[in-house]
């Protein structure tokens, strides 16, 4: 069978290295894809948000499944264009991604449906919700409605960072419309944790557990990212709670969808406060979770197009989904700047130095006429390795890194400590 991903980052280029292992698939095309891709796949010059383009492409291919990496696509709603397209794909159609495009729409479906998730109240008004804030102390909470690539939530410690946040979001529109609302919820304390999983609408099992670290620099410093590295599993977070996790968050969730009558399928992905008053949602994401899935997919051992077929054709329930008990941990390396704003088309030097059994991962990567990789993006590579302990596996991944260079290259140098120290 051919197999079509959608995106260009790490997660693609992961979710592409996985479903080539499958014996059911002759060719894969990726939509744009990145320079890690163009040597396993067929990257396919095309937006990612260019749909019926995308849908051309898919005919003309002969493409029997067609994956979604990243939000937008979802947003815009690809699944349901292909649907009537009759070409089989894996994701949520545009109004169940709601459950991740708007944070306000999650906010009112877990009110509704009594999810586990911190105290919060809706805005659309800046002066109500400035008013709001000046009453309530910090550290406080101030997210965008819409989707803001990873970076429309803000943690404020103090009162004026709030406030900047708010501004920012709802005066300054530094996200556009995505902060015609916001959301303004407590700071829960505790550790964070993602739990993903697949889901046909009726049937949810949840996959392996992930960390993903979304500040820029060790310790936690610096402002949000993207994420910067994950690792699984963590020692914290066992199958106990993975069990808890899913009868009161997951099986809720999909529950109250179909309640609302907007089916979901795909992968559900609950980011997690384990709090003292048990697991609570800080948000839900309608896709697979970057950096976590690069973490994720290494630890599976089920044929990955098996279980995403099972999803699109309502058959979850007869798979059995095994995974490694071997432990991974992945460290992206990002562009001088990241964050903020950074140059590109830098060559990346050391990817053949690498042991046999580490991998990288392209996000932000080009393919130079010279057959070279070259920076094109914020976020660069993930360097992910597996090992019998976190130690192992943490110690592969820095060893191999420390190979690969390129013009300004920085990286957590913390990923996964936490489990080994």
């Amino acid at each position: 069978m051919k197999v079509m991903v959608i995106g260009s980052g790490a997660r693609e280029h992961a979710l592409v290295w996985k479903i080539c292992h499958s014996l059911k698939v002759m060719e894969v095309y990726t939509v744009p894809g990145n320079a890690g891709t163009a040597f396993i796949a067929h990257n396919l010059n095309l937006r990612p948000t260019d749909i019926e383009n995308i849908g051309r492409a898919a005919i003309e291919k002969q493409v029997d499944l067609v994956v979604v990496g990243p939000e937008a696509p979802l947003a815009s709603g690809i699944v349901d264009y292909f649907q009537k397209l009759d070409i089989p794909i894996f994701g949520p159609t545009k109004m169940a991604t709601q459950i991740e495009s708007s944070k306000v729409f999650a906010k009112k479906l877990m009110q509704k449906y009594k999810i586990p998730c911190p105290d919060g109240i809706i805005f659309d008004s800046y002066l109500e919700a400035r008013q709001y804030l000046e009453l309530h102390d910090s550290p406080i909470v101030v997210k965008a409605d819409g989707l803001a690539a990873g970076k429309g939530v803000t943690v404020a410690n103090f009162k004026e960072d709030a406030l900047k946040a708010l501004s920012d979001i709802m005066e300054a529109k530094v996200f556009g419309s995505a902060g015609d609302k916001v959301v303004i919820e407590e700071c829960l304390e505790g550790m964070e944790v993602s739990l993903l999983a697949f889901t046909d609408g009726d049937t949810v099992i949840p996959l392996v557990p992930a960390c993903d670290y979304k500040r820029v620099f060790d310790s936690d410093r610096g402002p949000n990212t993207g994420g910067m590295g994950s690792y699984s599993p963590p020692g914290f977070f066992d199958t106990t709670l993975t069990q808890k996790v899913t009868e009161t968050i997951l099986i809720p969730a999909v529950k109250a969808m179909a309640e609302e009558s907007i089916p979901y399928k795909g992968v559900l992905y609950a980011g997690l406060m384990l709090t003292s008053e048990g697991p609570k949602v800080l948000e839900f994401n309608a896709r697979f979770g970057d950096p976590e899935t690069q973490a994720i997919l290494p630890r599976l051992k089920t044929d990955l197009v098996d279980i995403l077929l099972a999803v699109v054709s309502n058959e979850l329930e007869e798979i059995n989904i095994e995974w490694s008990d071997d432990a991974c941990v992945g460290v992206v390396m990002a562009s001088a700047g990241y964050p903020g704003s950074y140059s590109t088309g830098y060559p990346i030097e050391g990817l053949d130095k690498l042991d046999k059994d580490a991998l990288v991962f392209h996000a932000g990567t080009k393919l130079g006429e010279d057959g070279r990789a070259y920076t094109d993006g914020g976020r660069v590579l993930t360097v992910t390795a597996t090992g019998k302990t976190m130690a192992e596996a943490r110690a592969k991944v820095y060893n191999n890194l420390t190979r690969i260079h390129f013009e300004g290259c920085h990286y957590r140098r913390d990923i996964a400590a936490r489990e080994v120290n």
